[in-house]
């Protein structure tokens, strides 16, 4: 069974090539799985593919590259809503979304890993807005490594969502967390109006 505690995900963000490694090392972390749709960064090339992967086994580390099935650009158009902005709701019941949590929790079985993509605060990715709902519930509790190697919970992260978004009266710590989960659900809904992945409504059937 996958250990419930060591998943963490990252945002490469503008780190140093060093402090990156040093951060992986530090929480024993092996295995990078990259769910980004584009693994290229023209501001940041030290995590631009084919180098990137190349550079993380130089330093006795591993790569995986499950952004066609967890990307947050999918290639699907059953992704896209007629708006033309990606329906995380929707993308979660693929196929091939499926595929990619099931290799997650393949790998997972194996030791610690963490999951990539490039914005540093996992409340503006879709990591964290696509991703982790449906690791929660598969019983995984992610933690996110944030600048300067600070962890931060998946419940401080949907805390700090919930305040966001006007819900802090039923964040943890509330006497009215009951209505938690509701209310979470709404607050993911209008972060991802904030920060999913948009196109051009008139291309989504070609995207």
């Amino acid at each position: 069974m996958p250990n419930a505690t060591q998943l963490f995900t990252i945002g490469h963000s503008n780190q140093e090539w060093s402090s990156f490694v040093q951060t992986l090392n530090r929480f024993s972390i092996p295995l990078v799985v990259d769910v980004r749709s584009r693994p290229h960064s023209s501001r940041h090339p030290q995590f631009s593919q084919p180098e990137f992967e190349g550079a993380l086994r130089e330093a006795g580390l591993k790569y995986l590259f499950l952004g066609e099935e967890l990307g947050g650009r999918p290639a699907d158009a059953k992704a896209y809503r007629d708006d033309g902005m990606v329906d995380y709701r929707a993308r979660r019941q693929s196929y091939g979304f499926r595929a990619g949590i099931e290799r997650v929790l393949k790998e997972l079985e194996a030791g610690p890993l963490v999951l990539m993509c490039a914005e540093e605060d996992p409340l503006t990715c879709h990591r964290f807005l696509m991703i982790c709902p449906e690791l929660v519930a598969s019983g995984i509790t992610p933690q996110h490594v944030r600048k300067g190697s600070v962890i931060e919970t998946q419940s401080e992260a949907e805390d700090r969502l919930l305040v966001d978004h006007g819900f802090g009266d039923v964040t943890r710590s509330s006497l009215f967390a009951a209505g938690r989960g509701e209310a979470l659900e709404q607050a993911y809904v209008r972060q991802a109006e904030k920060c999913a992945f948009r196109v051009d409504p008139s291309l989504v059937e070609y995207w």
